[in-house]
């Protein structure tokens, strides 16, 4: 029993690997990669939430390299960042005393 789950965990770390080299994903592996629900991927998918293809007019193709820069748009901004920006705005618009 333990060599199963061995041999499964295996399995599955491959599979994770083969994923990663791939550039484009079907619609189960684009929910697997993103780690979102397929539910919630075929939602944003039909209302252009999120960039995929429909070459057949049936299955859904994922780009990878697209899917990353969705995955990664609005970005949070650091404390120091904001900082930063509040200095840069409060010595530009306040009148020097």
């Amino acid at each position: 029993m333990v060599n199963l789950e061995i041999i499964d965990e295996r399995l599955k770390n491959i599979e994770s690997l083969l994923l990663t080299q791939k550039t484009v994903l079907n619609f189960d592996e684009a929910a697997s990669y993103t780690g979102l629900s397929k539910s919630y991927l075929y939602k944003l998918s039909c209302s252009g939430g999120v960039p995929c293809y429909k070459p057949n007019g049936k299955t859904l193709w994922f780009n990878r390299s697209e899917l990353d820069q969705w995955l990664m748009r609005n970005r949070k901004a650091t404390n120091d960042e904001l900082d930063t920006k509040a200095e840069n705005f409060v010595s530009l618009n306040m009148p020097a005393l």
